[in-house]
């Protein structure tokens, strides 16, 4: 499905929306968030939480680029959780 196709299903409010963005875009989101965080269960609560993240800005927000928009999304979130796990740690 093209992304315009899948921005329409976000703004109808149709969680097939969130269906079509994991199949298309759910491999990228995994790699981007266990190559920042180094654990695959951390990356896949990541990228579902940035999934719902992503439903809860579309609409309003119209990304120019879906794919831009949502890897941002995952990549601030992992980067986040990096970064409070590192403040927690006990070095």
């Amino acid at each position: 499905m093209q992304d315009s196709g899948i921005l329409e299903l976000f703004f109808a409010r149709s969680e097939q929306a969130l269906t079509e963005l994991q199949k298309k875009y759910g491999r990228l989101c995994m790699q981007i968030a266990v190559n920042i965080l180094a654990n695959m269960e951390d990356a896949e609560e990541i990228v579902n939480a940035s999934y719902m993240n992503v439903w809860n800005a579309i609409p309003p927000a119209r990304p120019q680029s879906l794919c831009g928009y949502v890897c941002a999304a995952v990549r601030n979130a992992a980067l986040n959780a990096a970064a409070r796990a590192k403040r927690h740690s006990c070095d």
